[in-house]
């Protein structure tokens, strides 16, 4: 069985892919580095925070994630996903409520990977992961509209709905330097890659459109100077005002963060492992996750977990072992340490085309469309989800999705179950092949698939409807792979009610698991140990010898 924590780093370190990758994952960490530089400050500043935070995320959860983690190339940081979750906990918890949020959170994570539920995670349905996706894409969208088009508005309000409301009744406040920027970004993010990809559009983007500012009037349009102030460039401690009285009231947020951090890291861990034919620790991952959202809190930063766009730059730029991600940390120090300053004077308008970019390619449109062209199951899901998020909150969102889902998935189940009887028995053909000359009196049901309170109701009626016509009932369970306490309660009351109504009951196809079970539920004692058998052919013998004595 695999460790529960072993991080790739040093076993990488062993078998000499380190030395062998050293400079590819320098050169690839350069660039990674590079590319982190304008949406760590985008996601920070989306998020309510000042702009040093998100690079003192990416710096600090950056190196533990890379240093701890259980993926060859991931790359950690702040992540889109995490704006819309940030900002509602600063708007009511304020600043140390989203320290403890994170901190939490990051100890939740950690309880994961020791609990091994890292592939447990990767079960979540995909209408789901889609649904909260699209929807906070959509919400990013909107947060950016207000900078995008330079309005004037002394508070935005929280609400979605609110915010288009504020930016139409401001519209007469477009200020058209701010929305050329906005544009000019937009297309130099996206038509960058066409001429290279070594070099990130949102840099690009920044390096041109920077200076240009300079030459407009002055105060033309808002930069992260006029809205911040200067970036600050320490590491200084930070530890957060506690009650610890009040520490449950913290668990919602934290309880959002875990898992939204814990499904994004998975997933971005997996895509990583298709690039690079790897195999990555889940359960390690999820304990370096949660190290680095407890380490980054205390720096100052915000939430982090694995970013997929960043960590398929790293795959694409040759890096193949964590030193890539290390490099980028470190990368990141140094521009902080001695080009921060210069950060200020980028305009918020030029952040807001970069992250409008980002919401697209964060929207995942095509995946939505197919899915509403999927089974009803999947679109209740899909959009029960995407408008919760929109319009009420991300933490309900998922808390509401992930309950729904399994609701429907018990539905589905129960509704394989056979709501009539086909005859007077659901023989299959290998029966009706092999076993023509069946005596008199005896009958046989198979149950298929898992025998849980879901369909337990369905499959006991119809055995109790069934079992009354005959002397003796084989019941069939080959296909059964786990028996719940729901179904052991309505099965030994069935086999009851037929043991009064004199008929006996024999199973077959019973694994070891199930067996033990029924022997604990009390089954056994109603039809007797000695009844219960692995393979058909010997219930049908103790069957026929049953008939015979009567």
């Amino acid at each position: 069985m695999e460790k529960v924590f072993s991080p790739k780093l040093f076993g990488l370190i062993k078998d000499g892919s380190v030395k062998k990758n050293l400079s590819k994952d320098i050169l690839a960490g350069i660039v990674v580095g590079i590319v982190a530089i304008p949406l760590a400050i985008a996601f920070a500043v989306a998020s309510g925070v000042s702009p040093e935070k998100g690079i003192i995320t990416a710096i600090v959860a950056g190196f533990l994630i890379s240093f701890l983690g259980g993926s060859r190339v991931q790359i950690g940081g702040p992540t889109g996903a995490f704006i819309v979750i940030v900002y509602g906990i600063i708007h009511e918890y304020g600043i140390d409520g989203m320290i403890i949020a994170t901190i939490l959170a990051g100890v939740i994570m950690i309880g994961f990977g020791l609990l091994r539920l890292g592939t447990l995670l990767k079960f979540i349905p995909h209408p789901l992961i889609v649904g909260f996706t699209s929807g906070i894409a959509l919400v990013i969208f909107s947060t950016q509209i207000s900078n995008a088009l330079g309005l004037t508005i002394a508070e935005v309000p929280s609400s979605f709905i609110g915010k288009w409301g504020a930016y139409f009744s401001h519209i007469n406040t477009v200020n058209w330097y701010a929305v050329g920027i906005t544009i000019v970004t937009i297309l130099i993010t996206v038509y960058m890659p066409k001429i290279t990809t070594r070099v990130p559009g949102s840099f690009v983007a920044i390096l041109v459109i920077t200076p240009l500012v300079m030459l407009l009037p002055e105060n033309s349009v808002t930069t992260i100077g006029s809205l911040f102030g200067e970036i600050q460039c320490n590491f200084t401690p930070v530890i957060p005002t506690m009650d610890w009285g009040n520490l449950s009231y913290y668990l919602q947020p934290a309880l959002t963060i875990a898992i939204l951090g814990s499904i994004e890291s998975l997933l971005s861990a997996v895509v990583a492992d298709g690039m690079i034919s790897g195999h990555h620790r889940s359960n390690t991952e999820l304990i370096a996750q949660g190290i680095a959202n407890i380490a980054s809190p205390l720096f100052g930063g915000i939430p982090a977990t694995g970013a997929i766009a960043r960590t398929a730059t790293n795959v694409k730029n040759g890096g193949r072992t964590p030193i890539a991600g290390i490099t980028h940390a470190v990368v990141l120090l140094l521009i902080m340490l001695f080009f921060g300053k210069w950060a200020s004077l980028i305009p918020m308008s030029c952040l807001a085309g970069i992250l409008i970019v980002v919401s697209y390619n964060m929207s995942e449109w095509r995946s939505f469309r197919s899915i509403l062209r999927a089974s009803v199951f999947d679109i209740v899901i899909l959009l029960v989800t995407f408008f919760l998020t929109v319009l009420v909150d991300l933490t309900v969102a998922i808390e509401i999705g992930v309950v729904l889902a399994a609701l429907l998935f018990m539905k589905r189940m129960a509704d394989n179950a056979p709501k009539e009887i086909i005859g007077k028995t659901n023989l299959d053909q290998d029966i009706i092949e092999n076993y023509k000359d069946l005596p008199k009196g005896l009958g046989i049901y198979e149950i298929s698939g898992p025998f849980f309170f879901g369909s337990a109701k369905t499959y006991c009626e119809t055995i109790r409807n069934l079992g009354v016509n005959y002397d003796v009932l084989i019941i069939r369970m080959r296909h059964v792979p786990f028996v719940d306490s729901t179904a052991l309660k309505n099965l030994k009351e069935t086999v009851l009610q037929l043991t009064n109504e004199n008929t006996r009951i024999v199973l077959s196809g019973v694994n070891e698991a199930v067996k033990k079970d029924l022997l604990k539920g009390g089954i056994g004692d109603l039809v007797g140990v000695e009844n219960i058998y692995p393979k058909f052919d010997m219930a049908l013998q103790a069957a026929k010898e049953m008939i015979e004595k009567k």
